[in-house]
C-alpha cells in the first residue's frame, strides 16, 4: 500500500520554484493527481528513489527529462478533462497501467 505525501513534503513542495526544475513540476502534478510515486516510477522507468529525487529537485537529464515532460502533459491534460485525481490507490494503479499498457 502507498503512503500518502507527507505534510513535510508538501509544504516543502509549495514552496518549490519550479520554473527551472521538472522533478518540482513532476511532484506537483503527481500530487494533484493522486498519484503515488511507486506507480509514477514504474511509468518513466526509473526507480522509486529516483522519483523522490526528482521531486525534491534533482536534476533530470535527456531521455528522462522528455519522458517526464511527456507524462506531465498527459497528467496535465486528465486533470483538466475530470479523468484525475485518482480517488484510490487502485485507481491511480489502473490509470498508470492503462498509460503504459501493462499490468504492474
Amino acid at each position: 500500500m502507498s503512503r500518502p505525501y507527507s505534510t513535510k513534503f508538501l509544504s516543502g513542495l509549495d514552496e518549490a520554484d519550479d520554473t527551472y526544475r521538472v522533478g518540482y513540476k513532476l511532484a506537483k502534478f503527481c500530487v494533484q493527481a493522486n498519484l503515488p510515486a511507486k506507480y509514477v516510477a514504474v511509468a518513466l522507468e526509473v526507480s522509486r528513489a529516483t522519483v523522490h529525487n526528482w521531486f525534491r529537485g534533482a536534476v533530470l537529464r535527456g531521455k528522462n527529462e522528455d519522458i517526464a515532460l511527456a507524462f506531465i502533459r498527459l497528467v496535465e491534460k486528465d486533470l483538466a478533462e475530470g479523468v484525475l485525481p485518482a480517488k484510490t490507490v487502485k485507481e491511480a494503479k489502473a490509470y498508470i497501467e492503462d498509460m503504459i499498457g501493462k499490468p504492474i
